[in-house]
């Protein structure tokens, strides 16, 4: 069994829905913290209304909901947003960066992206070669055919 992690959570605005784990996913909903209107072509940064304190050696990675396009017309402008374990200030405010196929009113408490934590990377050490061990399997690509 997996060891839990308490995660500090202050919210920034009165009347957002408080963060909850759904047994069986390892995702967690993310939701607007105000009404947002956006026009076609606009790019807003969606504020969420928490700032997290993540556990030592752990960051975020944030995704939009597989019905966030289909609903809203969003994209996720930098396609996977990570938040640094360092980002746990009283005023770090989560925002998402959406940008807006066609006009769309959001209102507040829509859920429209998601969270899991994962362990930061091990520190590396870069080795040049001549040669790699593996096979080829054909480059880029090449299993798609």
């Amino acid at each position: 069994m997996r060891e839990t992690k308490e995660l500090q959570v202050k919210y920034m605005v009165e009347g957002l829905e408080e963060l909850c784990c759904v047994p069986g996913s390892d995702w967690v909903d993310l939701r607007a913290a105000e009404d947002v209107t956006l026009t076609a072509g606009e790019f807003r940064l969606i504020p969420l209304g928490i700032a997290v304190a993540l556990p030592e050696g752990y960051e975020a990675h944030v995704v939009p909901r597989s019905s966030t396009f289909k609903n809203y017309g969003l994209l996720q402008a930098n396609s996977m947003g990570v938040v640094d374990g360092s980002y746990r200030g009283d005023g770090d405010q989560w925002r998402w960066p959406a940008y807006a196929t066609r006009d769309v009113i959001i209102p507040k408490n829509t859920r429209l992206c998601q969270f899991r934590i994962v362990e930061n990377q091990p520190p590396l050490v870069f080795t040049r070669v001549e040669r790699l061990e593996g096979p080829d399997r054909g480059g880029f690509g090449s299993t798609g055919r």
